[in-house]
């Protein structure tokens, strides 16, 4: 039995994300949904939290880091002078990463950390020892620590109490300045400006008055500018983060490249799998009915004249014989992408393999109708569910079995094709070498997706494939923030 529901909204099982982890690209800690004026605001706590305590952690570190530091440069002509460089360094980057928290916590974008053990670099007591002196981040984490982050923090420090004193003291100086005696003070700020303004200026007022009104007036101007201001200085700070205790754009790269790397021999082994499983089961099938068939044609053909009514019973040998590999080479072609694929699409195509599936299968289609699936997309999708519905035939025991296919919009990062294939069969499916799940493993990784498979012993099974790719044409799916992997009712 075959069913189509694009409007199935189900899941009574826990939702699985399988963003990968490029896809999980830094997103900010600030609330997103305000914007403007009111969302400085709201940030101002954090903002003032982290800029008050900035200056403190950063001559900390100074004095520290360089202490540790330059007595180590002091002792370089002994052994141990290595070993306290090397505690050096390794104090920079304990500052440096707090500095990296910190930032969050003020409502910054996450910044990508360096991969500190990235080529087994901190494998073994020497490695990690000396590897500090090589590797760039070190030095960098170094330079912030002791030179650039108590600069900056200085300056930013300041500016934040003056600021915050200017705002404050003028809102309020009207009502408490009234209780503190004052002697003459001989300059007033209103006065001066008076005069500055209004040359020769027999004005009569009350210069005290003045003063207070001009004090609220600056007050508020500076309370009015605080957010801008302690968005400013925050982010002074977290454009030297980005720069110095940041990762390098070449390592991201060198991850990618790797990972394609890996993605490409997994296809190709995946493939190369494929193409011997082929080989074996037309071996073992096909071919060895066909030479019987050959060989019986052979029989009847000497019996024909001689003996008919045994001639008559190997053609209904042979003819079953003909049937039996009609319908294996029938079985086998359904690892092969069927007309309706490319004539009408993965939808249609699956409709079809569910209809032909032993077990009833419920098809949920939540294709949209412009899905925009680059071809081999599609073939490897097909290939994906119908090696998981032939599993779910000949190993679970199932009664029913649930296929649902989607397409998820993942931004910038591109859109993500949701295959999973739920039965309430005996569970107990895992990937193991050799077996026909591991295959599919490697041809996802190959396609840069993912695989994953939830089968406890006594069921149900849930697998799911997830495939990234490029839109051929504008699709229209709607966003999601994961594929929710569904479970039989």
């Amino acid at each position: 039995m075959t069913t189509t529901d694009p409007t199935s909204t189900e899941t009574n099982r826990e939702t699985m994300t399988t963003e990968p982890a490029s896809s999980r690209a830094a997103e900010a800690v600030a609330p997103k949904h305000r914007r403007g004026y009111g969302a400085l605001w709201a940030s101002v706590p954090r903002e003032l939290g982290f800029l008050i305590l900035t200056m403190p952690i950063a001559i900390v570190g100074l004095s520290v880091a360089a202490t540790v530091f330059f007595s180590g440069v002091g002792l370089l002509a002994v052994v141990v002078g290595v070993f306290v460089m090397v505690g050096a360094f390794y104090v920079a980057r304990g500052f440096g990463t707090l500095e990296l928290v910190r930032l969050e916590w003020a409502g910054r974008p996450r910044i990508e950390r360096p991969d500190w053990a990235r080529d087994g670099r901190e494998a073994g007591f020497w490695r990690a020892a000396f590897v500090p002196f090589v590797d760039g981040h070190y030095w960098l984490y170094v330079l912030h620590t002791l030179i650039i982050n108590p600069i900056v923090s200085v300056f930013t420090w300041t500016v934040t109490i003056v600021w915050l004193s200017m705002a404050l003291g003028g809102t309020t100086g009207w009502f408490w300045q009234g209780f503190i005696p004052e002697d003459d003070r001989g300059f007033w700020l209103n006065e001066w400006l008076v005069d500055r303004l209004f040359p020769g200026n027999d004005f009569g007022y009350d210069v005290v008055a003045g003063e207070r009104l001009l004090e609220f007036v600056l007050g508020v101007i500076f309370l009015l500018t605080l957010p801008y201001v302690f968005r400013g200085l925050t982010l002074l700070h977290d454009g030297a983060a980005r720069g110095l205790l940041g990762a390098w754009r070449s390592e991201a790269l060198e991850v990618e490249v790797a990972q394609l790397a890996a993605s490409r021999g997994a296809a190709v082994q995946a493939e190369d799998a494929s193409l011997r499983r082929l080989e074996r089961d037309i071996h073992d099938g096909p071919q060895q009915r066909l030479v019987r068939l050959q060989m019986d044609l052979a029989a009847i053909e000497r019996r024909m004249e001689g003996d008919p009514e045994a001639a008559r019973e190997l053609i209904g040998e042979a003819r079953e014989q003909a049937r039996e590999t009609l319908d294996e080479l029938r079985a086998l072609s359904r690892g092969f992408a069927p007309p309706l694929l490319q004539d009408r699409g993965l939808a249609s195509a699956l409709e079809s393999l569910a209809s032909r599936s032993p077990v009833p299968v419920v098809l949920e289609n939540l294709l949209p109708p412009v899905s925009g699936l680059p071809a081999a997309i599609e073939r490897n999708a097909y290939f994906v569910a119908a090696e998981l519905l032939t599993n779910v035939v000949k190993h679970s025991d199932a009664t029913s079995i649930r296929l649902r296919v989607a397409v998820r919009d993942a931004g910038a990062a591109g859109h993500w094709l949701d295959l999973w294939v739920t039965d309430n069969g005996s569970g107990g499916a895992r990937i193991e070498a050799g077996h026909g799940l591991a295959g599919l493993h490697e041809r996802v990784l190959g396609l840069r997706g993912q695989f994953l498979v939830d089968s406890p012993a006594g069921g149900p099974t849930i697998i799911g494939a997830h495939i990234p790719f490029l839109p051929e044409s504008a699709p229209a799916p709607a966003p999601a923030s994961g594929p929710v992997s569904p479970e039989l009712s």
